[in-house]
């Protein structure tokens, strides 16, 4: 606890640091006796109560830092008396109310942090008056209204995140004068309209995430110019017409534009390739491929005729065409079929085994590689594991959740057609000594993965829960994409089931601590077993292999914030690098979402829409270094 004798402190004291220090209690308002103070940081405590008033009197205050506390109330108009203020950081707290107007008054700003609380005001168009602000993070909020258009007075902004939020109506075409912005993420919002043409002014742009929207329209040619653009994301919309090929457009996959059923463009994306307009041709030039083309019927048809006789008398010598994924999908596949793709389901193709079956490596015709997962049926669970990998993998769509192709279904055989994986597990990657991931490598993986969660938990018409989450269940494909695999023993929850009761295990040293203590499962179960995953993925250290009362999840926390190297992948960071404490701060932030994720307290455990948009900030910085 904060005593009210820290305000009794010399007055010129300049700093007050008491970072991630378990503090718990109020803010004593005596804290505004310290009239010289520069920078005051309480962030990473357990300080609750309301922001005190008295914090209006450090005039000179230019650092503000309270966040990952408990402070609640609403955020105080005295703290716009901070004429000199530079950054303010008050994310992760259970603040509520408006945005404060004042603080477009404040214009010695360049940082403001207010995410990941509940906020429910609209921006304020005073905003824009802040013409050095370099980074404004209000997102997970439940801010509402339209963007003002003030926001394109923001010069100097290189970093705008309003994710997550419940902002309407278009996106003002006033957006396109920011030409040093970096990273702008509108996410998750119910934003309308088309994407403005005037976006492709805003040269600066590295990552664009419009996703998760009701926007329509084109996608605008134009935006190829964006040569510094490595990220945009434009999934689940109402897009229609050509996706541009061009510019940075060369090196975007598929997946940052699915559920878009309208688009078309080149086959890398994975869409329809667009019609031809025949609107300008005239009626003259109709004619004439019309009359070529009954010309060419008249000569060729006994030709053919002929030809396919002849085919025909030779019947079977023919080789048969290579499938395609698509028409394996349309097809039954047979029992007989699978037993000859496999060579009989032999132990040389084995790639896997999972809780109810085996995977194995199949090649059909000689040329389509699969997976084919088939079910021990002498298992008690193998019947309903099989049926509920059915139902959820056939009925959700997404580019990190391994893609069921077909399926085979008899009384005493059943198999599962899946896409093939040629990389393999995370598991085999990250311990095998023939591999080896860097930190961003590492970063995509686990971000993929939570990106996976996020739509089982957020973007489901039910949400889903994965149920066991590890290391060995994320696979990844030629790309070094990851994808979520085995669910089992997934549940889909109702309406009215926010919790569940189930005897299904998870793996050792995922297990929840709630589990233990009456068999509940949740979404949050899937985000303590992610942190666990996050742990193991940038220490390189198993989670069963801590012995008594140690725990990975314990190494960890008693290691940081000041020893993170030793508890860090020493393949990771380079000792004598000249960004060695910049990687060190960004593993830092790893290892903290990951003890936010894996709290004990359910309530306490950061949701996988927050980590998605933690991590993708996070991902910035890495691409920074």
């Amino acid at each position: 606890m904060l005593p009210a004798s820290s305000g009794n402190l010399t007055t010129s004291l300049s700093t007050f640091l008491a970072i991630s220090c378990k503090i718990q209690g109020r803010i004593p308002d005596e804290v505004g006796n310290l009239s010289s103070l520069l920078d005051l940081d309480l962030s990473g405590n357990n300080l609750a109560g309301s922001i005190p008033t008295s914090i209006g009197n450090l005039r000179n205050l230019q650092g503000l830092f309270l966040s990952s506390n408990k402070l609640t109330g609403s955020i105080v108009d005295n703290i716009c008396k901070l004429q000199c203020l530079d950054v303010i950081n008050l994310t992760q707290n259970q603040l509520s109310g408006s945005h404060p107007n004042c603080l477009g008054k404040v214009t010695s700003l360049r940082e403001i942090h207010l995410g990941s609380y509940k906020l429910s005001s609209n921006i304020p168009p005073r905003l824009g008056n802040l013409h050095d602000l370099v980074v404004l993070d209000l997102s997970s909020n439940n801010m509402v209204g339209s963007l003002p258009r003030e926001i394109g007075n923001l010069q100097a902004a290189k970093l705008i995140d309003l994710s997550m939020n419940q902002f309407s109506n278009g996106i003002p075409r006033e957006i396109g004068g920011l030409q040093n912005l970096a990273h702008l993420s509108l996410r998750h919002n119910k934003l309308q309209g088309s994407i403005p043409e005037s976006m492709s002014n805003m040269v600066g742009l590295e990552f664009l995430d419009l996703s998760y929207n009701n926007i329509s329209g084109t996608i605008p040619k134009s935006l190829e110019k964006l040569q510094n653009l490595k990220y945009f994301n434009v999934s689940v919309y109402k897009l229609y017409g050509e996706i541009p090929s061009g510019g940075p457009f060369k090196n975007l996959t598929s997946h940052f534009f699915i559920h878009n059923e309208a688009l078309c463009g080149s086959s890398r994306f994975s869409v329809p390739p667009c019609p031809t307009s025949s609107k300008h041709r005239s009626n003259r030039k109709k004619l004439v491929v019309l009359s070529l083309l009954l010309a060419i019927a008249v000569v060729f048809f006994p030709m053919t005729f002929v030809l396919l006789w002849i085919r025909y008398r030779r019947g079977k010598s023919a080789p048969q065409q290579a499938l395609s994924l698509s028409t394996v999908a349309r097809e039954r596949i047979s029992r007989n079929e699978l037993l000859q793709a496999t060579d009989a389901f032999s132990e040389s193709n084995l790639i896997g085994s999972g809780s109810f079956g085996s995977v194995y490596k199949s090649v059909l015709r000689s040329v389509t590689v699969i997976a084919v997962k088939v079910f021990n049926l002498q298992l008690d669970m193998a019947f309903k594991s099989f049926d509920m990998e059915c139902e959820i993998l056939h009925s959700l769509r997404h580019r990190n959740l391994v893609k069921v192709i077909t399926s085979c279904s008899n009384l005493d055989f059943k198999a599962l057609v899946l896409k093939y994986m040629p990389n393999g597990s995370l598991d085999k990657y990250l311990y095998s000594h023939n591999y080896f991931l860097d930190i961003r490598q590492r970063l995509s993986i686990i971000l993929d993965v939570a990106c996976a969660l996020e739509y089982l938990h957020h973007g489901c018409t039910s949400p889903v829960i994965y149920c066991d989450l590890k290391l060995s269940n994320v696979l990844l494909d030629e790309d070094m994409v990851a994808h979520l695999s085995d669910f089992g023993i997934s549940k889909l929850l109702g309406e009215d089931e926010s919790d569940l009761y189930t005897k299904t295990l998870e793996t050792f040293g995922y297990i929840v601590p709630e589990y233990g203590l009456d068999g509940l499962v949740s979404t949050k179960c899937d985000v303590y077993s992610y942190g666990i995953m996050l742990l193991e993925t940038f220490t390189r250290r198993k989670s069963n292999e801590f012995e008594g009362n140690l725990s990975l999840k314990q190494w960890v926390s008693y290691s940081l914030p000041d020893a993170v190297m030793e508890v860090v992948d020493a393949n990771l960071v380079t000792p004598m690098g000249n960004h060695l404490q910049k990687e060190l701060d960004v593993v830092a932030s790893i290892m903290k979402l990951a003890l936010d994720c894996c709290s004990e307290s359910p309530a306490r455990r950061t949701n996988m829409k927050d980590v998605v948009g933690m991590l993708q900030k996070i991902k910035i910085q890495i691409l920074a270094l």
